[in-house]
């Protein structure tokens, strides 16, 4: 009895495996579609023929188009806030370091791609008129915020608004992504990394140099 107990529990634990690593297989294609159609071309029946399986073993998963995006941008902004605080708690405790590794983030390979900034773009065109995107996207922007502001206190000159100097260094940043996202090709994840260091150099430069942290 104890043993046909345990082998059903190993059975649902092996569904439950086998389901999240299909619906993470579908999330991956959404963001690939997401790349290529838009948004509004980015369909359940576009999603199912691109991963190769039925509507109906898509909707088993996610029973909407909006569940399969919430799901999606979901992803999106868990992976990006895991990423720039893992780039946090590896920059050790000196506040140069950790702003320098806090900016840098955004240009890392793990998140900074074609396809991630393609989706990332058509979710923020549809944030406006979409609460429930504006509220996930925007409750990441201000912890981010947050962040930068208080290591711009440990680092601003005299005279110098913390708020704002972090202010102006989150909106650099995000230029430089939406650069990428709307003029691909015309500027590299290397040469925006190389951008965000020299301006990190001439904002801070008792602090920063274009190589890194002085």
């Amino acid at each position: 009895m104890v043993s046909s107990d345990m082998a059903i529990v190993g059975e649902a634990k092996t569904r439950r495996s086998k389901g999240a690593e299909r619906r993470q297989e579908l999330i991956e294609v959404t963001i690939d579609c997401l790349a290529r159609h838009g948004y509004e071309g980015t369909t359940i029946g576009v999603v199912a023929e691109a991963v190769g399986m039925s509507r109906g073993i898509v909707n088993f998963h996610f029973e909407t188009k909006e569940q399969l995006l919430l799901a999606t941008l979901r992803f999106l902004s868990d992976e990006y806030r895991a990423h720039w605080k893992g780039a946090l708690a590896t920059a050790g405790s000196q506040p140069a370091r950790r702003l320098w590794a806090l900016a840098m983030a955004d240009f890392d390979r793990a998140i900074c791609t074609p396809r991630k900034l393609a989706a990332w773009c058509a979710f923020w065109g549809e944030a406006k008129t979409r609460p429930t995107y504006r509220q996930m996207c925007g409750a990441n922007d201000a912890e981010y915020q947050a962040t930068a502001v208080e290591l711009c206190a440990a680092l601003a000159p005299d005279g110098v608004e913390p708020s704002q100097l972090a202010r102006g260094i989150v909106c650099m940043l995000e230029g430089l992504w939406l650069h990428l996202m709307m003029s691909p090709g015309s500027l590299s994840r290397e040469e925006a990394r190389a951008v965000a260091a020299a301006q990190l150099a001439l904002l801070l430069p008792g602090h920063f140099s274009a190589k890194g942290p002085l």
